[in-house]
Order: structure tokens, then sequence, then C-alpha cells
């Protein structure tokens, strides 16, 4: 669709309208906590639709440990049946610990070797699968990072399933950010069987043959911190610090939380303070609040037109989203002065856009309603016929 101006003209903004809500506070007051955090980079984020709640140093790019498994996973329910079978190639049998001690040419069910990966984060496991999937490790951090780049994120390059510290052919590591994780997490957390592993208590398989069989416990203390915890993965290494990545969920709230570099040994319980401490500061400072929109559009002066106006309409409801008590949300409508024929109906001629504290969260086109033709002979001719026979 064309996004229509008057001849030579720039498109102006004609209406800025702010919306309160009634228990609001004063205008530009500093809502936002400076929570005591351990972690070099933390991040509480909406689940239901990405918004940011609280950052520090969100958008910094840092290793993230095993909480690479968590998109290793996702792509293995999503490309695999948890039936297939896999084979243990001698590379994934070699994997440092915290491994399952796989052997070369053993088999095993994938959707065993994806609880034995979420929930006691066995790297050995996480390059079995991903070789299953991917054809090779290098085949399945292409999966992962195209589907890094479909969800959004664009600070993140994977280059090890498992998140042990890796270079790839290009020289650029394994790395992301605390924002691009929350926003994997949070699509990750919308598949029902991801949840069902990653809420596993404690789970029992053995390999094909029968001859092995294991037993492996949830590592994720966060689900017996907090009611509503949803889990999701820890992780470590020397160059990443203990890192964890949670969700929880209260009635219709969904809340994902970051911590990156949330110290080093000994301080291993660092990240469960950290993510307590961002979970409460959600669950205590954010409610659904409704924002009215589809505000009526005044018609708009044709140039050149058949016909003098055009009328317009703004195809928008009402939504509602997370906010605490000293948010401001203003809404700009951008629209030109006036239009230049022809126009089709369903042409978009501005936008209302919708603003939380001053950063952009949605946009409303504003259509046409109705066709006008350009002014031509035919209809000079018509019009000069009337004002005669009148």
């Amino acid at each position: 669709m064309k996004y229509l101006f008057g001849k030579n003209k720039i498109a102006v903004m004609i209406t800025v309208c702010i919306l309160f809500f009634d228990h609001m506070t004063v205008m530009g007051q500093e809502y936002k906590q400076n929570l005591d955090l351990y972690a070099r980079s933390a991040l509480l984020m909406d689940a239901t639709n990405g918004r940011v709640l609280y950052e520090k140093n969100g958008y910094e790019i840092m290793p993230m440990a095993s909480t690479t498994k968590i998109m290793t996973c996702i792509l293995a329910l999503e490309y695999g049946n948890p039936e297939d079978t896999v084979t243990v190639s001698a590379y994934a049998a070699s994997m440092p610990k915290v491994k399952l001690y796989l052997k070369t040419g053993e088999q095993y069910r994938l959707g065993d070797l994806l609880y034995s990966m979420m929930l006691q984060s066995h790297n050995d496991s996480a390059v079995a699968i991903a070789e299953h999937i991917g054809g090779s490790v290098e085949g399945f951090a292409a999966l992962m990072n195209q589907k890094a780049r479909d969800l959004g994120c664009r600070n993140t390059n994977f280059v090890t399933p498992n998140g042990l510290d890796g270079v790839d052919m290009a020289g650029n590591a394994h790395a992301t950010t605390a924002y691009d994780m929350a926003r994997i997490a949070s699509y990750a957390i919308q598949n029902e069987r991801f949840c069902e592993i990653i809420a596993t208590k404690n789970y029992s398989f053995c390999d094909l043959s029968g001859n092995r069989s294991f037993s492996v416990g949830n590592a994720d203390a966060f689900l017996a911190m907090m009611p509503g915890a949803i889990g999701i993965k820890t992780g470590y290494t020397g160059e990443a610090g203990y890192c964890f990545i949670g969700a929880l969920e209260d009635g219709d709230r969904v809340y994902v939380s970051v911590v990156l570099a949330c110290g080093w040994p000994p301080n291993k319980s660092y990240k469960w303070h950290d993510t307590k401490l961002l979970m409460t500061y959600g669950l205590e400072n954010f409610e659904y609040r409704t924002v009215k929109a589809g505000r009526e559009v005044p018609a708009l002066q044709v140039v050149d037109g058949q016909e003098d106006e055009v009328l317009l309409f703004v195809d928008a409801q009402d939504f509602s989203l997370l906010m605490n008590d000293a948010e401001q949300i203003t809404c700009s409508r951008e629209l030109p002065e006036e239009l230049e024929a022809p126009l089709r109906e369903g042409d978009i001629a501005g936008y209302d856009k919708y603003y939380i504290e001053g950063e952009l969260y949605r946009t409303y086109p504003i259509y046409i309603c109705n066709t006008v033709r350009r002014i031509d002979y035919g209809f000079c001719i018509s019009r000069i016929i009337e004002k005669i026979l009148l």
C-alpha cells in the first residue's frame, strides 16, 4: 500500500494526544528502581509481547554458557521427533563435563537426551542432539542463528549447541545479549513440550540397547523458590560466569528474567538472588492497563480531486499491557495537511503511533475509505454542463 502525501508537501504531525491513566503520578517522575543486582547484565521482559520492563546493560554482548541449550532444545522439538534414534559420535562423546558420559556408537531416543541436556546440562547430549538435527555442529549452529534472526535477535551468534566457549570460521565468538536471550526464552516457553521438560523433577531412561540406565534430576533451584516459577535454564563457564534464565507465571502475567555474568565461584547463589529480585520487581510494580485506541479521524481536503475531501479510518483496537503507576503513554497522529488525488480505497494516509515513555510501542495505519479520482478533461466538461443546466 502507498503512503500518500499532497504534492510537494511533507507529512506533518497534526495531532498529538497524551493519554493518562487516572492513577498516574507526576509526569517525568523516575520510577524504575536501581535494583541491587550482582549480575553484570540483567533484563526483565513481559513474555507476552517482548516489552522490556527492566534492564541493566541488557544490550551488551556477552557469553551465555549453557543457557544456549534453550535454543538447542526448542530447535530439536521443532525439527525432530522425540522417538528419533540418535547415534553418538566420537566428537559428542569427547565433550568435557558436565556430561552424561555417552559412548561412541551408542544410540538413544532424542526425547531422552533432551531431558539429559535440560535437567542436568549435559554437554555431550547437546552435541549428539545437534549433530542429529543439523548433520553437524556447524550445520546446527546455522539453524540456531537463523532462528535467532527470525525471533528478532540482532546481537546473537551461536557457535556451539551446549554453550561452551567457541569461535566460528569468521572469528566471531559464541555470544548474545540479555535482551536477545529473553526473546528466545519467551518464544520457547510457548511450546508446551518444552515447558514439560524444564519442569520435570526427575527422569530415568536407558540407551536403546538397554545396557545402560540413567537417572537425571532437575538442577534448576528456581522452580521451588517462587510460586508460579516455570524454570528455565542455568549456565556457567569460566568466561561467562554464572548465568540463569527464568520464567514465572502469575495469572495472566508472564515474566522472563535473564542474568549474565552473575558472579563466579564460590558465589553460585547470586543468580538466584538476582532472579528473585527481578521477578519480585515485576510482580510488585506492574499490572495490566487498557489503552484506548481507534480514535476518530477527521476527513482531509483533497488537492486536484473529483471530490473535495476524503474520509479516513484507523484500524485499531484497544490493547492491554503491563505498566507501572508512573509510566506515561502518548499517542501521536501523523497525517499530511492534505492529500493529492488520485486516491485509492485502502491506501495508507498516515499513522497513529503509541509511545510508552517516549519509546514506540505500537503503530496503527490510517486508511483511505473511498477512491477519489484525479480531475481530468471529462470531469471538467461535465461540471461545466451541470452549471449551465442549473
